[in-house]
């Protein structure tokens, strides 16, 4: 055996050249983090609507309207320059937020009604 000559088994296997091959481990890593996200925003979410359904409640027991559109309109102007910032398309924030206001009135409606049988 010369010198220069090893076992194969002391060969360093290479890694895969083949872009192919890595672009599935790739996107399984990013769907990984896109999974955990989702998560992420889920129970933020969670928590978000347990706060208001309890200002829901303050509410309902205080007589106050469902809906503050002012309160509303300072939000929407706060979460798109907070959108800017993290550079995401401020309209889509604002539809975002648009939705998940909705919800919470509904839900503070409901909670209204429900007071008052």
């Amino acid at each position: 055996m010369s010198k220069d000559a090893r076992p194969e088994s002391a060969i360093p296997e290479q890694e895969s050249a083949n872009p192919e091959q890595e672009i599935p481990r790739e996107l399984d890593n990013f769907r990984k983090t896109i999974d955990n996200l989702d998560a992420a925003l889920v129970n933020i979410l969670a928590e978000r609507f347990r706060c208001t359904q309890q200002v829901g409640k303050l509410k309902a027991e205080h007589d106050l309207p469902a809906s503050d559109k002012e309160r509303e309109a300072r939000q929407i102007a706060r979460l798109r320059r907070l959108a800017e910032d993290a550079e995401l398309d401020p309209v889509f924030a604002e539809k975002f937020l648009k939705f998940i206001v909705a919800e919470v009135i509904q839900h503070h409606e409901q909670i209204a009604a429900e007071k008052k049988q």
